[in-house]
């Protein structure tokens, strides 16, 4: 005799599969009041706080830059919230890169997502050195990859000298005095 199942169990058990076949967060739904096609800035501004997250329509491989496009609105149920430290809106993902996978219809975690590398390893590029009024210069090739901030290691090109330096905006690297 088969042994009745209870709501809770079936609410589980049908979470599971929706989890393992890929689909959409149980509790998310997606937006019907956007079109796929509309740009950056309108669906950045109609994004009501903690209503509306963007999560990826399609896998989303490493090292790939994360376009609006790769990417679905969806409305979150009323009273669920989405996990801390999830990256949902338009200006934490556009144009970064994936550091790991990224499945349709889930979150996107902050650590899965990083800023595009300003300078890739092997690059030639200006180092300078500057205390005061003194400004020296030379030409250095990055061990590393960096983005703009990132403490990276290059080596002088003349002197063979492993320097560590700052990533600059302008893709220069800024040593200090060690």
């Amino acid at each position: 005799m088969a042994m009745p199942i209870s709501c809770s169990a079936f609410r589980r058990t049908a979470l599971i599969l929706a989890l393992v076949s890929g689909g959409m967060p149980a509790f998310a739904q997606e937006s019907t009041s956007q079109s796929a096609n509309q740009s950056a800035t309108q669906i950045a501004s109609n994004q009501p706080a903690g209503e509306v997250v963007l999560i990826p329509n399609r896998v989303i491989y490493p090292g790939e830059t994360i376009e609006l496009a790769a990417l679905k609105q969806v409305t979150l149920i009323p009273g669920k919230h989405k996990p801390d430290a999830m990256a949902t809106r338009a200006e934490e993902l556009q144009g970064k890169v994936a550091k790991r996978t990224l499945l349709p219809g889930r979150y996107i975690p902050s650590t899965a997502i990083r800023e595009a590398w300003l300078v890739e390893q092997g690059a030639a590029v200006q180092v300078f050195f500057i205390a005061g009024g003194l400004t020296i210069s030379a030409t250095a090739v990055t061990l590393q990859p960096g983005s703009a901030g990132d403490l990276i290691k290059v080596r002088n090109s003349d002197s063979g000298k492993i320097l560590s330096g700052t990533v600059m905006a302008d893709g220069t690297i800024q040593v200090s005095a060690s």
